[in-house]
Parts: C-alpha cells; structure tokens; sequence
C-alpha cells in the first residue's frame, strides 16, 4: 500500500462538489474553474451526470487552476478579456493561432477577430484552425474572416463525380453547327 492509496481512498469518501456554470470550484486551498469530483490526481467535472472536462489536480495552497478553453464561449460577450482576463493570461497556443493573434494584437478589432477564431476551435477542432491559420499566414493574411472562409472551404463536401452516361443516352449523330439552317427557319 502506497502513501497515495490512503488519499484516494479519503477522495472518494468526499460528496460531489457542486457550482454553478462558469463559476470557480474550490476544493481546500485550490480553485479550479467549473464543477464536481476531487480525485488525489485530478478534478473531474460533470453536468447532467456526464463528464465535460478534468483538471489535473494542485496541491498548492491558494492557486487557481485555469483551462481557457472553457472561457472561450464568454470570449463572445466580452472580447477584451483575452487580453486582460486570468483565464488568458500566459496561454499558450499552438504556433499559427500564436502568430495570427500577436498580428491582430495591432489592429482595432483584434480581439474581436481572435475571439472568433477561437470559437471555431470549438466547431472545427483546434488541429484544422491551426492549419487554416498557417494557410492564411503562408499568403501574408492573418484576417479572421480570411481564417473562417479556408474552414469553410474544408468542410464543404467534395465535388460529385461524373455520372456515366447510359449507351441509350449517347449522341449517335453529333450537332453540326450551320447558321445557314437557321436562317432558312427565318424566312420561312
């Protein structure tokens, strides 16, 4: 028996936690930010009785514990707070989405532009925003609206293939292009 099997064991004595959407659970001397079970090595939590996200467990005294991701749909209502708001503060993001978002750093609506980059994440996956992100990057663009229409463009289905043609439907004779039979339709 391990020192860790006591705690598991203590841990899974403990009720649920219970908090409201988008608000921080605390466990102890730890905040984590959303819902429901404490683990020795990890938080999980549920809505419904479903599991919707874990944190990796922190044993430090007073630390919040924050997963972005989980704060982008707020991101729409208040776009400033990907430059100000703890959730976001030293988030690392892939390299492409890093590089777009210090090129919108500049701009007027930048946050706006990279919120909604952001929400695609949660549509398309963050493996294709990157790429759209370096696609757009590779042509000098780094606009949102440039980003979005490349998704778009990838989740647009194929083009069908030709259908052949039936031998019943085949030309047997091809059309032979004589205006002078058109006239002769005209005097007529």
């Amino acid at each position: 028996m391990g020192p860790n099997d006591e705690i598991r064991r203590d841990d899974e004595r403990r009720p649920p936690i219970r908090a409201a959407e988008y608000v921080r659970m605390s466990t102890e001397h730890q905040r984590y930010s959303t819902e429901n079970q404490a683990y020795a090595d990890r938080i999980v939590i549920r809505q419904d009785g479903r599991v919707v996200a874990e944190h990796a467990r922190c044993y430090g005294r007073g630390e919040t514990i924050y997963d972005p991701w989980h704060y982008v749909p707020v991101l729409a209502r208040k776009p400033g707070a990907l430059r100000n708001g703890a959730p976001f503060k030293n988030w690392v993001l892939p390299a492409a989405l890093e590089r777009v978002r210090r090129k919108l750093a500049g701009s007027d609506d930048g946050d706006r532009q990279m919120v909604s980059i952001l929400a695609a994440v949660l549509t398309d996956g963050l493996p294709a925003v990157e790429a759209a992100c370096a696609e757009a990057l590779a042509e000098s663009v780094h606009s949102a609206d440039v980003i979005l229409n490349i998704l778009a463009r990838r989740r647009d289905p194929p083009p069908i293939g030709l259908i052949a043609t039936p031998a019943s439907l085949m030309l047997r004779h091809a059309p032979i292009a004589d205006c002078a039979r058109y006239d002769a339709l005209r005097r007529a």
